[in-house]
């Protein structure tokens, strides 16, 4: 997919003039400090040289450009005193940007159908992926308190802007399924019984496997939304926060969280993006020092949950749909983003921006990566039981979900 060409390609204006790299060396030299410059000049190395594939020569030129249009874009803020009076005669109209535009847009609203229909249009989406991609992204604003962005970046990095790494979260960030192992901390806090789980648990299995159909998909999601339908919001957030510090936060892959760091230190936005209930997702990126989370949002009214859900579980192609919408809000080009993920589940995700990494990949992404000269990393020290069970997929299913029910039932 040309996601250039997708995004309309309107991210950079052609008639911008760059001036001699020596003088704005120069200008940034006077304001960084050199630790500073050092920090950043290492980061980018390496994310370039060991992330990053090469792309050819047009592409280095664009990053090259990007840089020193970056450098500009700090040089301009420092002096933004003495600018602040012609700033303040624009009129609002003309400073509103596209994306401030596009954040404004309300997926229900019937006034706004003509402009969402217009954008889909340019990002090459159907209107009603957009709308859900758009209802996901309101979902998890309401549920983060207003503010979807959990973190405020390090003002000692200078942040390059339009640039985001997208991060899986199950046997991408975490060892295991985080779902479980939520599932499995609130039935020991009795928020779920033992017996309510127990189908639940099989759906999921069968899903981390990618022996799921549709059926089971839509089957899993509506049991999910039933379970939690009447039990307060709050108390599964307070209740998932010690869930995440006595049983989640140790699993971290620590190559994975080094991978995300590093796009921090490059000034890089970096999200989760998962099929967890986007409280889970949030309590993650918060901790972590991430950007924000994108997760499956279940309504809350008067911080009850309802039953219904909000937007589209992030699975699949709903992770791709909200991924784009994240671009329109964040003005982020995704020719410059990086995705993550263990699963084919998320090719759709992981094909649409300019550097797609397969990390502990399965053996079918493992495939398509290959295909794709997509970059391989294998955090795992030790062989998955599920392929030292049985020869065929429903012996190590079988023996999966009969090992689930055991390991959700036992006591630490």
């Amino acid at each position: 997919m040309n996601v250039r060409k997708l995004l309309g390609g309107k991210r950079r204006r052609k008639d911008a003039r760059v001036p001699e790299v020596p003088q704005v060396v120069d200008a940034v030299d006077s304001s960084l400090s050199g630790a500073a410059l050092t920090a950043r000049s290492a980061a980018r190395d390496f994310l370039s040289r060991f992330v990053f594939p090469t792309k050819g020569e047009s592409a280095q030129r664009e990053a090259g450009e990007a840089s020193v249009q970056q450098a500009l874009t700090s040089l301009a803020s420092s002096s933004s005193d003495a600018t602040a009076t012609a700033t303040d005669v624009t009129s609002d109209k003309e400073t509103v940007t596209p994306h401030q535009l596009w954040q404004a847009l309300d997926p229900d609203a019937a006034a706004d159908q003509q402009a969402i229909g217009e954008l889909a249009a340019e990002l090459n989406l159907d209107d009603e992926h957009l709308r859900e991609g758009l209802r996901n992204i309101r979902g998890a604003t309401v549920a983060a308190g207003g503010n979807n962005k959990l973190n405020t970046p390090d003002p000692a990095i200078p942040q390059d802007l339009g640039a985001a790494a997208f991060f899986d979260v199950d046997n991408t960030l975490i060892k295991g399924a985080s779902i479980l192992l939520l599932a499995r901390g609130l039935v020991k806090r009795r928020f779920f019984t033992f017996r309510e789980i127990t189908d639940f648990a099989w759906k999921q299995v069968k899903f981390r496997l990618g022996g799921e159909n549709q059926g089971d998909i839509d089957e899993g999601r509506e049991q999910a939304l039933a379970l939690v339908k009447g039990h307060r919001a709050s108390e599964l957030t307070q209740l998932a926060e010690d869930i995440w510090a006595k049983s989640i936060s140790e699993r971290i892959f620590p190559g994975t969280k080094e991978l995300a760091d590093m796009h921090l230190q490059a000034g890089h936005q970096v999200w989760l993006v998962t099929a967890a209930p986007v409280q889970l997702a949030q309590i993650i990126a918060r901790e972590l020092g991430f950007t924000g989370a994108l997760g499956t949002v279940a309504e809350v009214k008067d911080d009850v949950f309802t039953g219904r859900m909000v937007g589209d579980m992030l699975h699949g192609p709903g992770k791709k749909h909200a991924v784009v919408a994240l671009s329109s809000y964040e003005n982020l080009d995704l020719e410059r983003c990086t995705a993550y993920s263990d699963s084919v589940n998320d090719v759709p995700m992981l094909s649409m921006v300019g550097t797609a990494v397969a990390v502990n990949p399965d053996s079918r992404l493992r495939k398509v990566a290959k295909r794709n000269g997509w970059e391989i990393r294998d955090y795992r020290r030790t062989i998955r039981i599920l392929r030292r069970v049985g020869g065929s997929a429903k012996g190590a299913a079988g023996a999966a979900v009969t090992f689930t029910g055991y390991w959700i039932k036992r006591l630490p």
